[in-house]
């Protein structure tokens, strides 16, 4: 459905994501604000890989509202507030994505609203246009 960019003239990806996403003519984007590791109830885990996978739930609960799913994601950006928070991210972003993969960003920023955050993830996806009903 998409065609995933990867030029022959530059570097590979460093990690499991598409250099660039072709998203095809008469298709729809969603797009998700910043989604942090919190539940419902406000609990907010201590370590990354829980908060990553609490971010990911959101994000795949925002795009279901929307009829879509994670595997429709073109697009991850995601945000870290250290260089020890990045494996635990990227693992559970490799779990939940096959090849070829979403186009994707990883920065380090100095932190978010509330100290406890280690991760921010924010996505777009694309579907099918909807039908007029």
């Amino acid at each position: 459905m998409f065609n995933h960019l990867t030029p022959a003239g530059i570097r590979p990806p460093f990690a499991k994501y598409s250099h660039g996403v072709e998203i095809p003519e008469g298709m729809r984007l969603v797009l998700c604000s910043g989604q942090l590791g919190i539940d419902a109830d406000d609990v907010i885990p201590a370590d990354t890989e829980a908060q990553a996978r609490l971010c990911f739930a959101n994000i795949e609960a925002i795009l279901n509202e929307a009829g879509l799913g994670l595997s429709d994601i073109v697009r991850i950006n995601a945000y870290v507030t250290g260089r020890d928070h990045l494996k635990p991210y990227m693992a559970v972003r490799d779990e939940l994505f096959s090849e070829p993969a979403p186009a994707s960003t990883l920065m380090i920023v100095s932190g978010f609203a509330r100290e406890e955050f280690t991760v921010e993830i924010e996505a777009i996806a694309a579907g099918p246009a909807r039908t007029e009903q």
